[in-house]
Formats: C-alpha cells, sequence, structure tokens
C-alpha cells in the first residue's frame, strides 16, 4: 500500500490542476485505502475508444492531468508520424457535459504548444460533425471530447485519424506508448490557444464545414418521399442535437417537429435522465408521452453527442421503441430503394456493412437490393475502415452501415456512428410509408414476408473481478475444446474460432475473442468476452419464414422463446 501512497503523491506534485490535487490530498488524508488504490490503478488505458472513464482526481481516471498527457502523446506521435509539424492542422470538438470544454481547451493548448494547427469548435457540436471535418478539411487527425450516451460523472478522449474514421491497431498502441513516455502534466507546454482570424493556423473551424454537411446529405436524399405533413417528436436526451436537428429537418421538408421540451438543452448532468440512452428503458418516456400528446407519426431520438439515433413508432397496440436491428434492415431497404439518388454516386454499387453481431437478415435484404455486402468486427471503427479500404478499388461506395446498438450511418459522409443522418433518412422512411397509406410497422412486416421473420436475443453473464475474468476465459476454452450437439433442442452443424485464420480475412474481420455456432435451423449464436466489462456476451439470431401467414406475431414470441432457450442450454455447457 506503500507504493500506492507514493504513486498518489507524485501524481499530486503533477498535477497542474488545484482542484484535482486537493481531491487527491483529501483522499489520502482519509485514510481510504480502497479508494485511493483503485484511483492510482495505473493509468487510463487508451486504445481504439480512446479513453473514457469517471472525471476525477488520479491516475485512473478523467481529469485534466490525464488529458493533458494524453495530448501531449498524441502530438508526439503525430510529430514522429509525419517527420515534424504536419502541414494539415487538427480538428477537436465537445460535447455539453460538463468538464469537456475545460477538457478541449487543454487538447487545444496542448497541441498549439507542441506546434501543430487546430481548427476547434467553440460551442459544443455532434461526433459525427467532428469526423465529417476531418476529412473534409483534410486534418491529420481528430479529437472528440466526450463520453457519448455514458452517465453523468464520465467523460472521454476520442481520436479519428486523417481518414476521418476512429483508429484502429496499430495506430492505438503507437499513441498509447508515446502518451506513456510523457511525464508529469504539470511539465507538459500549454499554450493559451489565442483565437486567430480563419484560416490561419490555430482558430475555430470554418462555419462552411456544418453548411457542407448539410449540403452532401442533401444530395444523398429522394426528395420524392418527402411528406410536410409528418409529425415527428424528437429529444436530443439533454445533448447537443437539437439545434442541428431542427434545421436539417426543416431544409429537408418537415415543419411539423416537436422538442422535448425538458430534453432540448444542452445539459451535461442529464437531469430526466441518468442513463442517457436510447437503449435504455424508460429512456423515451417523455418522448412517448408528448408523441401520445400531439398525435405524432414518428418519435426520433439521439443520445447526447448525436452519433446513435432510437426510433418508435405508432403500432396497433401502442408505441413501439424499434431495435437497432429493425431501424439497420428498414434503412437498409429504403436507401437501396433510392439508389442512386439523383445527385448520388452514379456508376458504383452500393455498398451496405454491419458488424457481424447485427442481424443475418440485413445481408439477405442488400443482396436482393443489388448491394456488395461485408460484416465486421464488433465497433464502427471496423465498418468505416472496411468501407475505405473497399470504396479505394473504386468500384463501390457506401450506402449505409449499422450494428444492432443503434449506432448508423448514411453514404460515406462522416465516417462514424451518424445520428443526424440516420435521423433524417428515418424521417424520409417514415414519411414515404405515409403517403403510400402505410406504416413503418407496415414496411418491416413486409420485410418479414421476404426475407423471414428475425429475432435477435442478447444476454449477459456477468462475472466480476480477477477470479470473474479466469471464468470467462475458461468458459471460452471449453466451447473451443467441447462444442454443444444441440441447443434449444436444435443440432450444432457448424462452428468458427475468429481467434484462428484471421490472414484469410480481410482485416476488418481479423483476429478477435470471438466463437460463431450455427444450427440446422438457420439459428446463429456469436459468443464473446465484453472489451470494457468483466462479462461474456452472446447474441443469438433465430429464423423462420412468415410469408403464408395472416398474424406473424405468434411465430416471433416463439422465436424469442427459442432463442432464449439456446443462450441458457449454451451457458449451462459452457459453465456459467
Amino acid at each position: 500500500m506503500s507504493d500506492v501512497v507514493e504513486r498518489a503523491r507524485a501524481w499530486i506534485l503533477g498535477d497542474p490542476d488545484h482542484r484535482t490535487r486537493a481531491e487527491l490530498s483529501a483522499l489520502l488524508d482519509s485514510g481510504n485505502r480502497s479508494e485511493l488504490a483503485d484511483r492510482m490503478d495505473g493509468t487510463l488505458a487508451f486504445g481504439t475508444a480512446g479513453l473514457r472513464g469517471i472525471v476525477e482526481a488520479g491516475s485512473n481516471r478523467m481529469n485534466r492531468a490525464t488529458v493533458i498527457r494524453t495530448t501531449r502523446g498524441l502530438a508526439d506521435y503525430l510529430l514522429a508520424r509525419h517527420g515534424g509539424v504536419p502541414a494539415a492542422p487538427v480538428v477537436v470538438g465537445r460535447d455539453a457535459r460538463p468538464s469537456s470544454a475545460e477538457f478541449m481547451r487543454d487538447t487545444v493548448g496542448v497541441l498549439s504548444a507542441a506546434g501543430l494547427q487546430v481548427r476547434f469548435w467553440e460551442e459544443e457540436v455532434p461526433t459525427p460533425l467532428v469526423a465529417y471535418a476531418v476529412r473534409v478539411q483534410g486534418a491529420c487527425a481528430g479529437v472528440m471530447i466526450t463520453a457519448s450516451h455514458n452517465p453523468p460523472r464520465d467523460n472521454g478522449y476520442k481520436v479519428y485519424d486523417a481518414n476521418g474514421a476512429q483508429i484502429i491497431p496499430p495506430v492505438d498502441s503507437a499513441i498509447a506508448a508515446a502518451i506513456d513516455r510523457v511525464g508529469p502534466a504539470a511539465d507538459v507546454p500549454l499554450a493559451d490557444a489565442p483565437l486567430r482570424k480563419a484560416g490561419e493556423g490555430t482558430g475555430p473551424v470554418l462555419p462552411d464545414v456544418w453548411h457542407g454537411y448539410r449540403k452532401e446529405l442533401a444530395r444523398l436524399r429522394s426528395p420524392a418521399t418527402v411528406d410536410p405533413g409528418l409529425r415527428i417528436v424528437y429529444t436530443p436526451m439533454h445533448g447537443v442535437g437539437w439545434r442541428y436537428m431542427r434545421e436539417l429537418l426543416a431544409e429537408a421538408g418537415y415543419p411539423d417537429v416537436h422538442p422535448v421540451d425538458e430534453q432540448a438543452d444542452p445539459d451535461g448532468h442529464f437531469p430526466t435522465l441518468p442513463f442517457p440512452n436510447p437503449e435504455e428503458p424508460g429512456a423515451l418516456d417523455l418522448a412517448l408521452a408528448m408523441a401520445r400528446r400531439v398525435g405524432a407519426d414518428l418519435v426520433l431520438a439521439n443520445d447526447p453527442d448525436a452519433d446513435r439515433l432510437g426510433v418508435a413508432v405508432p403500432g396497433a397496440k401502442g408505441w413501439v421503441s424499434l431495435t437497432g436491428n429493425q431501424v439497420g434492415v428498414l434503412l437498409t431497404d429504403h436507401i437501396l430503394s433510392h439508389w442512386p439518388a439523383p445527385e448520388g454516386p452514379l456508376g458504383r454499387q452500393p455498398l451496405i456493412i454491419s458488424t457481424i453481431v447485427s442481424t443475418p437478415m440485413a445481408g439477405l435484404v442488400a443482396a436482393a437490393g443489388g448491394a456488395r455486402f461485408e460484416t465486421t468486427l464488433t465497433g464502427f471503427k471496423w465498418i468505416m475502415n472496411a468501407a475505405l479500404d473497399i470504396e479505394a478499388a473504386g468500384k463501390s461506395a457506401l450506402a449505409f452501415g449499422f450494428e444492432e446498438a443503434l449506432g448508423h450511418a448514411v453514404g460515406g459522409l462522416a465516417y462514424d456512428k451518424d445520428g443526424l443522418s440516420a435521423a433524417l433518412f428515418m424521417a424520409d422512411l417514415a414519411s414515404e410509408c405515409r403517403k403510400r397509406g402505410e406504416t413503418v410497422l407496415d414496411r418491416l412486416e413486409a420485410l418479414y414476408r421476404r426475407f423471414g421473420l428475425w429475432v435477435s436475443v442478447q444476454r449477459s453473464i456477468r462475472r466480476p473481478g480477477s477470479a470473474g475474468a479466469s471464468e470467462i476465459t475458461g468458459a471460452m476454452r471449453r466451447l473451443v475444446e467441447d462444442p454443444p450437439d444441440r441447443l434449444g433442442g436444435v443440432a450444432l452443424v457448424g462452428m468458427t474460432d475468429y481467434r484462428k485464420g484471421a490472414g484469410r480475412r480481410p482485416r476488418w474481420l481479423g483476429a478477435a475473442s470471438l466463437i460463431e455456432l450455427r444450427l440446422q435451423d438457420r439459428t446463429r449464436v456469436l459468443v464473446r468476452p465484453s472489451g470494457t466489462e468483466p462479462k461474456l456476451k452472446m447474441y443469438v439470431d433465430s429464423t423462420r419464414p412468415v410469408a403464408g401467414l395472416d398474424d406473424p406475431s405468434g411465430i416471433e414470441r416463439d422465436l424469442e422463446v427459442h432463442a432464449g432457450a439456446v443462450a441458457s442450454d449454451l451457458a449451462g455447457h459452457i459453465g456459467l
């Protein structure tokens, strides 16, 4: 424990922020050694997702010292990569969390002191707009200060490569190594980041970035789908989205938009939503209440940094929240049915990409629409790096990418999750349905009748601590060494271990701790340990044809029961 105390004292000496110095000093004086050990348990790990953690004092937390050291490591990496100061700027943005403005100022200040040019937003901004700006401003990198939909006590630091996509290996490890070589944060040079005239070194992002985004997005749409009578309820979940979505929807021809007033303004404390994630039970309650009051046709919900999209639509028995997979197949079908848009990429095959844990139905819809379809490892970074690799050959253009966790992106606009473009295209889809006298659920049912009804069920088994990590590792080993003969009463017909054979697959489907099981009835099971939490995750996708049925709802319930039985049998077989 004396080692922890010494590390804490050293961190206090190197912390430039008097508030976190005092906080950690008070913790030292309190004698709470377990809390101190937790906060000083190494440094916050930097990976492909950058940094994310609780905002408080300590080396294993998000704070000014952590941000300053991380930014100096990023600067050193960029200087080494370019053999000196790159001519291209670094783009920096932030969300509306309480600490984000200060973390952004430190990021800009460290980069400027290192000699790099920086373009930054003076106000909060959606994450997809930062990814877009990296591409259109020819930046050498980008940084977004955000913890997305995490609880209010958290914050994060996300890094984009020069291609506008999130970093992937080996870039992440090279930046992490550079961060490790940085000394105490108090010794890192920090400029005041003076605002200069646009176009001269460090200064605000040019205003034509947002204009350019809107113009490019408009070129991807089919204006014939617009019904100005569509009534929309929108919530940004106390985040940054309303200012931007209001303008997008109005320009697109949707004047009847009702924001959820209690959640419309940016407020990083999220007073009505302890977990501001559209996937969370109850997250859409205020939006749905307003939808009932105003007689809405559609509910759209962005998470606080507007990179995810939640959707709800009216049904015969009330409002229905769509899953990420359902939104994914609906938008895949909609986008391909209008490909290419009047000003879209002529002569190039549409490209649809989803993660391997997303519904297999997407591949069937994509093939029927004449698209090339690819799957990637989990994470939008892989979707967009796959898109960039494939587009470089010149034969395909990204039409749509999605993951089951409410992440969607239309076209090659922003090479990251983009809740803005997805929301606008979802409005177009709902508008087209309204003009044709059908509902969004009618459209979804029509897809089920063509491609089979697909049900996706997820199960997570939590095993905390080092002993739990060993249990999860042992369970994965047992699954490979002794696979089950049957799951849910159905025979196993195939298995793929993605830890092997990476050399025979594209880099976006490379080595990963992931096992795929295939059953005789086309049920697919994917098993992987979580990369961020002490748990094992299972994804079960089951299907059955429903083309000749009057009401497929009973089949949906049967499939949910079957998928649950498959997950339970598998958990028992591997001893969890």
